[in-house]
């Protein structure tokens, strides 16, 4: 009902009420009601944006994070194997 009385001009809207039984007021509370939620809805909307984007800088930073670990990671497993190598070619000598 809000939006076939969208377009009416107060006469047309007048009558139309009549002949469903309505009062003009209803349908203004109901417009405006109507206009509310839209309002919230698009403010959800932005909310939910600024909360994605800083979701997708805190992902881009716990991945720079993980890179970095892994990275460090490899080196000590690269580090190990090295010394591992050392112990089997020269044994306890290598310690000294």
């Amino acid at each position: 009902m809000v939006l076939e009385t969208a377009a009416l001009n107060e006469t047309d809207l007048a009558e139309y009420c009549r002949r469903k039984g309505l009062f003009v007021e209803q349908i203004a509370a109901w417009r405006l009601v109507c206009q509310q939620a839209n309002a919230r809805s698009v403010e959800r909307g932005r909310e939910h944006a600024t909360q994605s984007k800083s979701d997708r800088l805190r992902i881009k930073q716990l991945e720079k994070e993980l890179h970095r670990k892994e990275k460090a990671l490899a080196e000590a497993a690269a580090l190990l194997l090295l010394r591992k190598k050392l112990q089997a070619i020269w044994g306890d000598q290598a310690e000294d």
